[in-house]
């Protein structure tokens, strides 16, 4: 049985959870360092705060939250519109395969159109094969722009 799930805006109450998928995210699937607790809880705060800065969505539950999405705000001289760059697409294991990562993704695709920005761009690694199929299932198309680094 599907579970219902709904896609809103974090809130508040939603700070502690949140947290703790984000360090999921970031420790379990990617493999990075524990972050401070301290900074996840202050971008946390932001993001709810300050949509000049950016957004997040969470996928909710009757059992609780079950993924979120992050969008930060950058702006395309180009078009001399804001633009969006969702940083973060990320369902928990139990609930993959059940159309809530469609269901975030669209959330941000109408925060963009709805708030007339220049686009949504975001990224992921050129291995992750599942997520290429995802993104391209969506509409998402490879960019004409190279994506450059330095760390």
């Amino acid at each position: 049985m599907e579970k219902d799930v709904r896609i809103r805006r974090s809130q508040p109450q939603d700070a502690e959870a949140l947290q703790k998928l984000m360090h999921e995210y970031i420790t379990l699937f990617y493999e990075q360092t524990e972050p401070d607790p301290k900074q996840t809880a202050e971008v946390i705060k932001r993001l709810m705060e300050d949509e000049a800065f950016g957004v997040q969505f969470v996928a909710e539950t009757d059992d609780g939250l079950a993924g979120f999405a992050t969008l930060y705000v950058s702006f395309s001289t180009l078009k001399m519109k804001p633009q969006a760059i969702m940083n973060d697409l990320y369902v928990t294991a139990d609930m993959r395969g059940g159309k809530v990562g469609e269901k975030l993704f669209t959330a941000c695709v109408d925060f963009v159109r709805d708030g007339d920005y220049a686009s949504l761009v975001w990224e992921t690694a050129a291995d992750n094969e599942p997520a290429q199929a995802f993104y391209a299932k969506m509409g998402g198309a490879l960019s004409e722009w190279l994506h450059y680094e330095i760390s």
